[in-house]
């Protein structure tokens, strides 16, 4: 077999398992390589979602080894390693760069009194429109606040505060670089300048040392760590690009990246991303902005649920997967179960931003089923990201110019009832993609435009599926439940965060 040199090993850390795959100089995913390790959170009723970080490191090292031993002779063909992991995650290192801290996910709620102590602290809409991000518990500002106040002896020996992707490298490169991309994600960068935010910095009591070093996607390291050095020899001369956001990442594998096609993703939470320039647009309250790269942003939305709230509910509530339950689901008619819920199992982030957001359920009767239960959650992830929808389309004035939505993760592909309530509530078509691994793809991608192999990601071709047509009078129906579920939303919550 003829295999398009150089390769590419994509290594994509998700918050449930790490994965490596292997990608030829076309961004075509190699069969017979990919390795897959899964591991879990700590999870505790305070709101606390973590893990340690070390052994995150451990977990992504055997994919690696895997990866190495399933590629073979391949190995000597490798001419870059690119990574994506979750955004927002945070973990404090020591002088000798160890960590003192938990890694904290985006979905840990713990810090959501820092981040409204901050909110009457500053003007948050002068931080959104520096930041691209909001005053929430996801973001570092509320968690390095939360921890100096409830952990100040950790929090004042911290040398350093890193994302996963930063501590990884350090660990297995014993250096790292921050790309725009992650930087962008704390919520602690200021999107023009492309720099620290200082008045950020100053609020929350850090220093700008104590930020990781900011670069591009194509400032590299090369070079591993003694430990590692003989254990990869295949991996001690190749560059190792900066750790992207999952998100830009998913974009960047989905075709996402030019004006007109957005990506709506549900894995273990879901959002609508659209690639722009980060100069000419500003968000609204409800969305976020992010960088790519130095050149391109990533304007959209995400709730903290996707999913998670179907893992929740087989967990807690016992009720049977849905890839088991999707017949008994698909059929049962939209919106035919009387119930009403809130998916915030994890608080909200867009598009009200209720951090301390919990999740309801109303409507249930002794006659409610468990496919009636699973279709309502399914439901009500679309109604909240109809809301980040429409966002977009005012935003970006595409409201009589659609543009093409491309659907990825592993929620959404593994059920077409999901992709045609989507495409109902949306009111517009939905592409959903071939490509199984659009976050690890889309890294290898990037990685192929920094090597200068592929001249722009946006030239690389995707693979669709036939698209799922919107149906107006089922369309209808949900457009009615959806204002039930705003009206819940209003009467739990409010308007404002």
């Amino acid at each position: 077999m003829s295999v398009r040199t150089p390769l590419i090993l994509a290594l994509d850390v998700g918050t449930s398992s790490t994965r490596a795959l292997l990608f030829d100089a076309a961004g075509v995913e190699l069969p017979g390589v990919k390795a897959q390790e899964t591991y879990a959170l700590t999870v505790t009723s305070e709101g606390e979602v973590s893990v340690d970080a070390d052994k995150l490191v451990a977990v992504v090292a055997k994919t690696i080894d895997q990866a190495l031993q399933q590629a073979g002779s391949l190995a000597s063909s490798l001419g870059a390693v690119a990574t994506d992991t979750f955004w927002h995650s945070l973990v404090g290192v020591d002088t000798d760069g160890q960590a003192i801290t938990p890694l904290i996910t985006w979905e840990d709620t713990r810090p959501r009194q820092a981040a409204a102590e901050l909110r009457r602290q500053l003007d948050e809409d002068a931080v959104h429109r520096r930041t691209g991000a909001r005053l929430h518990a996801s973001y570092w500002p509320a968690k390095l606040r939360w921890l100096a106040t409830t952990q100040p002896d950790t929090f004042a020996r911290a040398a350093q505060w890193l994302s996963f992707g930063e501590y990884l490298h350090c660990k297995l490169l014993g250096q790292s670089v921050c790309s725009l991309s992650m930087a962008s994600g704390t919520g602690m960068l200021n999107i023009k300048k492309r720099a620290w935010d200082a008045p950020l910095m100053q609020a929350v009591g850090v220093r700008d040392e104590q930020l990781p070093r900011v670069g591009d996607l194509p400032d590299s390291i090369h070079g591993l760590a003694p430990e590692y050095a003989p254990r990869w020899p295949a991996l001690r001369d190749v560059p190792w690009f900066p750790a992207i956001g999952d998100g830009a990442a998913a974009n960047a594998g989905s075709g996402c990246v030019a004006a007109g096609h957005w990506a709506l993703s549900i894995g273990t939470s879901s959002a609508i991303r659209a690639v722009v320039s980060p100069e000419q647009v500003e968000p609204p309250p409800a969305l976020w902005l992010y960088l790519l790269d130095a050149r391109r942003g990533l304007l959209g939305g995400a709730l903290s649920e996707g999913g998670n709230i179907l893992a929740w509910m087989g967990e807690t509530l016992r009720l049977p997967p849905l890839k088991d339950a999707e017949p008994q689901v698909a059929a049962l008619p939209p919106d035919g179960h009387g119930l009403t819920i809130l998916p915030f199992i994890s608080g909200e982030r867009s598009p009200g931003w209720h951090a301390e957001a919990q999740a309801a359920i109303t409507g249930l009767h002794a006659q409610t089923t468990p496919a009636e239960m699973l279709r309502a959650a399914l439901e009500s992830l679309a109604y909240q990201l109809a809301q980040v929808y429409e966002q977009l389309l005012t935003t970006l004035d595409m409201r009589e110019t659609r543009p093409q939505l491309i659907g990825s993760g592993g929620a959404l592909l593994n059920s077409p009832t999901i992709q045609h309530i989507l495409a109902d509530t949306l009111e517009t078509p939905l592409y959903p993609l071939f490509e199984r691994e659009a976050s690890v793809r889309g890294a290898a991608l990037l990685a192929l435009e920094a090597l200068g192999v592929i001249p722009d990601i946006a030239s690389a071709s995707t693979a669709l599926g036939d698209p799922i047509l919107p149906d107006p009078r089922r369309g209808q129906v949900y457009r009615s439940a959806m204002a039930r579920q705003q009206e819940l939303y209003t009467k739990l919550l409010g308007t404002e965060p």
